[in-house]
């Protein structure tokens, strides 16, 4: 089977790196590139590719969305994320994404070549050099937090507010307020922000592709 390969970044380097990469891989062909989510959208629709390759960060987007968008057209698109910022956080987001592999821009020709193969392939299989070592973090850090904690933790994460927290889950707001100290504190942050982004850097919160 021949690969169709559609590659999406917002640098030109990085598409003729990709470009110079599989060029000597007699069973990947690169059908086409895109320099942002909306060209990304009008390619695949033109080279109706096997595999994209996308970073993480676009002009109009973000590549998880993108790959959300995608997926929404093409069920078995493998989808792989290319990412320049190597932290557990993007990988988790990826996982829970249900992309088919991530890697870090920083990754050897034949590990992104590996990831293309196996996203061919297995489309709704994750893969990831990272993996073993950030599942095993994740779980050291799943028990963190109490049941209520990751209530709290959750509704923070879309922007409810303390009175409307207490609302939701019938408590005092007095009561969500120590929640909310305690996941402070089991965090070691101090603020809304640093435990949200501590929370998906352990692994804690799963995020909507479309929302990121």
């Amino acid at each position: 089977m021949t690969i169709r390969l559609l590659v999406v970044d917002e640098h030109a380097l990085i598409r003729l790196g990709m470009a110079s990469a599989v060029a000597d891989c007699p069973d990947i062909t690169l059908v086409g590139e895109a320099g942002s989510a909306a060209a990304a959208l009008a390619a695949v629709d033109r080279y109706r590719p096997t595999v994209v390759s996308t970073g993480l960060l676009l002009p109009d987007g973000d590549g998880l969305a993108l790959a959300a968008r995608l997926r929404q057209r093409v069920p078995d698109l493998g989808v792989v994320l290319l990412s320049a910022v190597a932290e557990d956080g993007v990988l988790y987001r990826a996982l829970d994404a249900g992309l088919s592999a991530y890697l870090s821009k920083s990754a050897d020709t034949g590990a992104v070549i590996a990831a293309i193969r196996h996203a061919a392939t297995a489309p709704h299989a994750f893969t990831s050099p990272a993996l073993p070592v950030a599942l095993r973090a994740r779980r050291e850090h799943t028990g963190l937090l109490s049941q209520r904690e990751h209530e709290v933790l959750r509704l923070m994460r879309d922007g409810t507010s303390l009175p409307s927290i207490a609302g939701r889950l019938g408590v005092r707001e007095s009561t969500v307020k120590t929640y909310v100290g305690r996941i402070y504190e089991k965090l070691k942050v101090n603020n809304r922000a640093q435990a949200l982004m501590a929370a998906l850097n352990h692994g804690l919160l799963a995020v909507d592709a479309e929302a990121a």
